[in-house]
């Protein structure tokens, strides 16, 4: 028989009441449950395992501090989303960054007759789903990795988070047709980046 101890099923609702009274054992709860999804978006825009674990231990104590002004109405997993994004972010702003090509020399080339000088490998797939693909995964991080800050930070946000046009200027305290442009920039730019990799690799 098994007589190992089953953790009782706690709502959002229930664990933000508990967290606002100042539950200890529910800050616990909201760590235990929560972790595993935020180091996964905190590993989307941190290469350092260390940065990342940073990030989301940052994020817990942003929540442990705001946690008395979530509204009841709202989500506590497109909260927490939230939260982790920005501490991701901020950890991306403070670290060192390596070098970083300038996004005009990765954007297309055209002739006097609009023709594009080298034209790029088509691709089927979206930036999500080519990350998932386990042999292109590293080279798709790289590359990302290689844009310029400004560049890389909405396409992680808009191509990666799915986050909409909207919370993407909201969270980044830019104009959402400033978001519009540098995305279109952004793509193109992975994808001279990444089109040696999508031409040898069968689909």
């Amino acid at each position: 028989m098994n007589t190992t101890a089953q953790e009782p099923i706690v709502t959002d609702a229930e664990l933000v009441a508990r967290l606002q009274a100042g539950d200890e054992s529910a800050f616990e709860k909201l760590v235990r449950t929560y972790m595993p999804r935020l180091l996964r978006v905190a590993r989307r825009f941190l290469s350092s395992e260390e940065d990342a674990r940073d990030a989301v231990q940052d994020a817990f104590v942003s929540v442990f501090k705001s946690i008395k002004n979530f509204e009841k109405n709202a989500q506590l997993s497109t909260w927490l989303h939230r939260i982790i994004i920005n501490s991701s972010l901020m950890k991306l702003r403070s670290r060192r960054r390596r070098p970083e090509q300038e996004i005009e020399t990765l954007l297309p080339r055209f002739q006097e007759d609009g023709h594009q000088v080298e034209p790029s490998t088509p691709w089927t797939e979206s930036a999500q789903t080519v990350l998932e693909r386990a042999e292109l995964r590293d080279a798709v991080r790289k590359s990302i990795d290689q844009l310029p800050e400004s560049y890389r930070e909405i396409l992680l946000l808009r191509d990666i988070e799915e986050l909409t046009a909207d919370e993407t200027a909201e969270a980044l305290g830019i104009s959402k047709n400033v978001v519009k442009v540098r995305l279109h920039r952004a793509r193109q730019a992975l994808r001279t980046l990444l089109d040696p990799s999508m031409r040898t690799v069968p689909a």
